[in-house]
């Protein structure tokens, strides 16, 4: 009796982990050229971690987790890509990292879905979104119903899971409203140039307060940016390259840190561990600091190009990694 007791209770167990298993996906990953040897799926919401993944002898990344149906993203330790996750999934991947989204093959249960993100980040990656930011108010709500039209219609007659369109429904219209956010936000810039610019007197990284008309005579080139803005970490090679190229030219590069005040010494470590050039200061008072609000700054990172004089040519500046920033100094510089 004890016997049967005891190989009821083992069936049971393997049941049990049979069940487990089956609340939980699996992901396969062979990546050629990869970047590390550890990959990562974080949380697209919030970036916490779900699951970290070694390569074994073989050359593979295998892991398997319990998840919540939704977003998330893999990281390879250089770049993201996005993945539709829910429990009973069995993706297999094949990438190249030196082509990434291009390279992206999903193969299992659940690659239709990331299949279709992987090739949506290529159509997006070639969207002309600068374009449709510079666009008026008028062709801008145009446009932004005919993107939306096209998102939705990019969805249909493949088969996907229901609960997938649901939710990249969901998050086209959110994406939709922020980049109406940020055109309205780049239509009140726009009203700022050709004034006077607002000032500011803060702390630099080599002692000393800086203000901005310590540059009269010169452009100033500002960076708003904080050390735990990803996208302002991207723009700093970028933002290095620039530097180089107009060195010697007539014009600052002053980038302004709006960390918190107790984040003064992490902000001082990335300087010195990052090399970063040009003028360095630390606002006041981060979000809340004067010439933030002035300029009415309500994401980072920002750039603003203010003249010899201490006009606003552009309260919204392209990026150092935009093609037309070059274009416009050049204008000016030249």
């Amino acid at each position: 009796m004890k016997k049967l007791c005891i190989v009821a209770l083992l069936a049971l167990g393997i049941q049990g982990s049979q069940a487990q298993k089956k609340e939980a996906f699996t992901l396969q990953a062979e990546i050629a050229n990869r970047n590390s040897d550890t990959i990562r799926i974080l949380n697209r919401t919030n970036g916490k971690e779900l699951l970290k993944i070694g390569v074994d002898k073989k050359g593979l990344f295998k892991g398997t987790a319990a998840v919540e149906k939704g977003f998330y993203m893999l990281y390879d330790g250089k770049e993201y890509t996005q993945l539709y996750l829910k429990n009973n999934f069995n993706l297999k991947l094949k990438m190249d990292a030196k082509q990434f989204d291009e390279s992206i093959v999903y193969t299992g249960v659940g690659a239709v879905e990331n299949n279709f993100l992987a090739q949506n980040a290529v159509s997006e990656s070639k969207f002309d979104y600068n374009s449709l930011l510079a666009a008026s108010e008028v062709d801008f709500a145009k446009r932004i119903e005919e993107k939306k039209a096209a998102d939705i219609a990019s969805l249909e007659g493949k088969k996907l899971d229901a609960e997938f369109v649901a939710l990249q429904k969901q998050s086209i219209e959110m994406n939709l409203a922020s980049l109406k956010q940020y055109h309205q936000q780049i239509v009140e810039s726009n009203k700022m140039n050709g004034s006077v610019s607002p000032t500011f007197e803060y702390d630099n990284y080599k002692g000393g307060k800086t203000k901005l008309e310590d540059f009269r005579g010169k452009y100033v080139y500002i960076d708003v940016w904080a050390t735990w803005c990803g996208p302002c970490r991207q723009e700093i090679p970028f933002l290095k390259k620039t530097e180089e190229k107009y060195h010697g030219k007539n014009i600052v590069f002053l980038s302004m840190s709006i960390d918190k005040v107790k984040d003064v010494e992490k902000w001082r470590t990335m300087v010195k561990e990052k090399e970063l050039g040009g003028v360095q200061v630390f606002a006041d008072n981060d979000w809340n600091s004067k010439f933030v609000q002035e300029y009415k700054i309500t994401g980072i990172p920002r750039f603003i190009l203010v003249d010899p004089k201490g006009n606003i040519v552009k309260a919204d500046a392209p990026r150092p990694s935009s093609a037309e920033l070059p274009t416009l100094l050049d204008s000016l510089l030249n």
